[in-house]
């Protein structure tokens, strides 16, 4: 498969989707991402690490992800398993659908908070690998948030508020697996087995296809693979999907979770896969916390503080890609307080600071550092240093890149000087990185 593979190569049958990206998804710089589903309901997870961090063989029976809850709960002896036996009595997963209602559910007050951050993308979930769907997918037999549950269509709700805030939509389908639609054991290993027959190929294939035949997204955002039977071009293959795609959205994008098909850009998760950060179009995807679904066990030390999340999105821009940043919604459809406080901080910045991160692309000529925290971009006629430095700022510059007499923060100007092959500026205490901008000497 594609996904986290460095040197992953095109299938001749899929090389004539290859085309230019598209400046929209160039410039983003950041998306927002939301996982909801049953598992929002008990909400929990070990909060264990980070994907990348956390050794392979420790990773499925300690999911930190709590997306995972229907898999993990299946792990004999796993804190899952005995979590869901003593707090919920070994109910069945499906138990948690019938109990999430999103009583609390205004998908415009959400994409208020997501649209205040700059984010340029909004992606929802509209089936994990638990196989339950937010929109009446065909086959489903009413598993799916229509018939049960919230009884609504969660991804048209997701879709119009998204439009009516300026923003463009995606749509996240989990392809490689279904726990629902198979009768496979729990995943314990990375080699364990997924659905790959023709059946669950056509299922997954006429989803994908209805989903853009009702919500026409800029974004398909497939995951883990895709079953082996509908890879081969024919009728309900993927390659008809991509072409159904390409014809409804011509500037639309597809990432690299669709098996070694075809992408646009390529994904890394957390710390995991950053080896494809490197070349062409890439996105760095991460929960604020350490789970993509809502936890009920994470606390701020496990969460991204707003700076925090400044720093990475100013990284992963400098670098060459975009950010796709995670909020688990609760049950009930609010944006838990200590996530929607990193978003608001992030909007806050990116509303003195946006132009050092939107629209910017690497600047190569200057080195970053770790200490002290400096990274470079460049965006139009600008150049700009983003640091966490306070009062005298010094930006090693051997080469005269920057012209230190057009020195900004913001509109203000700022007294900046040459010396010994850097910039010293004279700046004042700031609790948060802030973004220095010049214009280029060469």
């Amino acid at each position: 498969m594609a996904m986290f593979k460095p040197d992953a190569v095109r299938p001749e049958a899929y090389r004539g989707f290859e085309r230019p990206l598209p400046e929209w998804f160039r410039g983003a710089a950041l998306g927002i991402f939301v996982h909801w589903g049953p598992y929002s309901v008990p909400a929990w997870a070990e909060p264990t690490g980070e994907l990348g961090a956390v050794p392979r063989e420790r990773w499925f029976a300690h999911n930190p992800y709590a997306e995972w809850y229907a898999n993990t709960i299946r792990i004999e002896g796993s804190p899952a398993h005995e979590h869901q036996q003593t707090v919920h009595g070994g109910a069945p997963y499906d138990r948690f659908l019938d109990e999430w209602k999103a009583e609390e559910f205004d998908p415009d007050e959400v994409l208020a908070v997501v649209a205040a951050t700059g984010a340029g993308y909004f992606i929802p979930t509209t089936k994990h690998h638990d196989g339950v769907t937010l929109w009446d997918a065909p086959g489903t037999d009413g598993r799916n948030t229509v018939a049960r549950g919230p009884q609504r269509d969660l991804i048209g709700a997701f879709a119009e508020a998204t439009r009516a805030a300026g923003l463009r939509f995606g749509v996240y389908y989990s392809g490689g697996l279904d726990w629902h639609f198979s009768d496979l054991p729990p995943i314990e290993h990375d080699d364990d087995p997924a659905p790959d027959d023709l059946a669950y190929a056509e299922y997954a294939h006429d989803h994908v296809i209805d989903l853009i035949e009702r919500y026409s997204p800029d974004v398909l955002w497939g995951d883990i693979r895709w079953p082996a039977a509908g890879i081969e071009p024919g009728p309900k293959s993927l390659a008809h999907a991509f072409r159904a795609f390409y014809d409804a959205v011509p500037d639309g994008v597809v990432n690299d979770r669709w098996g070694e098909s075809h992408w646009d850009f390529r994904t890394s998760e957390y710390v995991h896969g950053t080896a494809v950060e490197v070349g062409e179009a890439w996105e760095n995807c991460r929960g604020i916390g350490l789970s993509f679904g809502h936890n009920r066990n994470e606390t701020s030390e496990h969460l991204l503080s707003a700076d925090d999340a400044v720093r990475l999105l100013v990284d992963v821009v400098s670098r060459g890609g975009n950010l796709l940043l995670n909020i688990g919604l609760e049950a009930s459809g609010r944006i838990p307080d200590l996530q929607r406080r990193t978003l608001e901080g992030i909007g806050e910045w990116n509303s003195r600071y946006g132009h050092a991160v939107f629209g910017a692309h690497p600047e190569e000529r200057l080195q970053p550092s770790d200490e002290p925290w400096l990274r470079w971009t460049r965006s139009g006629e600008e150049i700009h240093a983003v640091t966490d430095q306070r009062g005298r700022i010094r930006l090693p510059d051997p080469d005269g890149v920057v012209d230190e007499a057009t020195a900004r923060i913001g509109e203000s100007p700022v007294s900046a000087m040459r010396v010994d092959g850097a910039i010293l500026v004279e700046t004042e205490d700031a609790a948060t990185p802030i973004a220095i901008s010049f214009r280029p000497r060469i």
